[in-house]
């Protein structure tokens, strides 16, 4: 996803700042949201949040 797309959704949502980096971002929706906040964290490769909208692109090398 483009960070022009995720900025939408933040703003959405109602985060203020959404000049942030993309991976901050993303860890930002996933707190307002209510989820764990783990985008670009599961260093094993393995994610067990089978409804996160970042999951693909969190999980890519």
């Amino acid at each position: 996803m483009k960070i022009n797309d995720i900025r939408k959704i933040a703003t959405k949502i109602g985060i203020k700042d959404v000049k942030k980096k993309k991976g901050d971002l993303i860890r930002e929706i996933q707190r307002a949201e209510g989820n764990f906040d783990c985008f670009g964290t599961a260093t094993s490769g393995h994610c067990s949040e089978a409804d996160c909208l970042w999951k693909e692109e969190c999980l890519v090398p």
